[in-house]
């Protein structure tokens, strides 16, 4: 009876470990994310869309350029940043990376629809760059 019951316990305990290294997650690239922070929270501030920019950002964390829980997902922002963006030649350039967020911040949020906000637009008005923040 113990060793069914240790035998239990150690397929369990296996199970556990492979599926929480299996199920990768949405994960920003720390210095994306310092970059990112810095170009557009205001956390001092009380103006209103300042306020909600931050408190959206904190809500979906990585999700801001990704979406789901797979890192390799991203959405139409994360998308347009890695366009321009090398997650490993670029990471401890942080002049390219706001170059690249000035950049992507005059593009349009729906490619291809010039009446949609740019994603810039839609940071100063306090709204995530995406709405695919899932």
């Amino acid at each position: 009876m113990k060793k069914v019951v240790s035998l239990a316990l150690v397929m369990t305990v296996v199970l556990a470990s492979v599926l929480w290294v299996a199920v990768p997650s949405a994960q920003a690239i720390p210095p994306f994310k310092k970059e990112f922070e810095a170009k557009y929270l205001k956390k001092d501030s009380t103006d209103p869309k300042d306020v909600a920019l931050v408190e959206a950002v904190a809500k979906v964390k990585c999700n801001v350029c990704h979406k789901g829980k797979d890192k390799k997902m991203r959405n139409a922002y994360g998308d347009a940043l890695a366009e321009l963006l090398d997650k490993k030649a670029d990471a401890k350039n942080p002049e390219k990376i706001q170059e690249a967020l000035d950049k992507v911040a005059g593009m349009h949020s729906v490619a291809g629809d010039s009446a949609s906000p740019t994603f810039g637009d839609l940071l100063k008005e306090g709204k995530l760059p995406s709405n695919d923040t899932e």
